[in-house]
């Protein structure tokens, strides 16, 4: 079986500073989170900007290459950077990380969909609030669609080839992979592609064995066991360890960190996205299955490599 390549998503742009202290926010604690990361076992590590005052998300290009230059001194590791951005912000706004960094890998959106955190909002006190934005924030994505049309995608994909940027593509429900499929016969993608199964978003598919085994299914049947290659994200705690268990097994990739789910066991709060890191690869080698380099990884997902990059 192929070796395992292992995600790390390091802070995201859902997770609020309120949830737990632990967080990496600023700049260098996501620099340093993510090195920490890639020591544990982490071949790539995907990235969100945070302003460095305020902690809220950004697509500010500088803060990118500020984080994107830190982890690059450091390790080895592939930086994957987010073109999801946030509520607020323009498609154009959050993909101009694209050309302005030209990395080896960035997320890819496969469709628009309801994607909420506000029942967040119910379980803290307004004094709980470690930034004036965080409820806010919460609130207002019960009114949020993510948007990422047709348009939006043959755009942000023509922006990808021309930066030699490798998309992983973020399938939050099974529509995604018509989506897909309908867009690799328009010749706007091309394969072999990398997905990303999300599972567990409200507004999404949820997070359990039958929904991924039927995004697997039928992106086999779609697109053809051939042409992806594939991962799996479990929002949320057990579905990360459950879920990464099952992909393990299935001869899958796996993404776990922060940004996904705060706690390493039950009612437990990781203290760093290692620690999420070191028990997927525990539970990986328990099950007999080796954990891919970075190096590895990128000959695997066929990347362009570190050198190619603007940072």
């Amino acid at each position: 079986m192929e070796k395992l390549i292992i995600t790390a998503a390091i802070t995201g742009n859902i997770t609020l500073p309120v949830q737990t202290p632990y967080l990496p926010l600023s700049p260098q604690q996501i620099i340093d989170d993510a090195v920490r990361a890639a020591n544990a076992g982490a071949a790539s590590v995907h990235i969100h900007g945070r302003d460095p005052k305020t902690a809220r998300p950004t697509t500010e290009p500088a803060v990118y290459r500020e984080i994107a230059t830190g982890i690059k001194a450091k390790s080895n590791v592939i930086v994957c950077v987010t073109t999801g951005g946030t509520a607020y912000m323009t498609p154009e706004e959050r993909a101009q990380v694209v050309p302005a960094l030209k990395p080896e890998l960035a997320t890819f959106n496969m469709g628009s969909i309801n994607f909420s955190i506000h029942p967040i909002a119910d379980r803290y006190k307004d004094e709980d609030y470690k930034y004036p934005w965080e409820k806010e924030f919460a609130i207002s994505t019960k009114d949020f669609i993510f948007r990422n049309t047709f348009g939006d995608i043959e755009k942000l994909m023509q922006m990808m080839k021309e930066n030699n940027t490798k998309p992983e593509f973020e399938l939050y429900d099974v529509g995604h992979v018509y989506n897909l499929n309908f867009l690799v016969r328009r010749k706007v993608i091309n394969f072999p592609v990398w997905l990303q199964f999300v599972t567990g978003i409200l507004g999404g598919i949820g997070a359990n064995v039958d929904e991924v085994v039927h995004m697997k299914q039928t992106a086999d049947r779609l697109l053809g066991v051939d042409n992806y290659i594939w991962s799996v994200i479990g929002a949320g705690y057990p579905a990360e360890f459950n879920l990464a268990a099952l992909g393990i097994m299935m001869g899958g990739h796996v993404r776990v960190g922060m940004e996904d789910n705060i706690f390493v066991e039950k009612g437990v709060l990781a203290k760093s996205n290692a620690d999420l890191v070191e028990k997927v690869v525990r539970i990986a080698r328990e099950l007999g299955r080796e954990i891919a380099t970075p190096d590895e990884a990128r000959k695997i997902l066929g990347l362009k490599g570190k050198e190619k990059v603007n940072y």
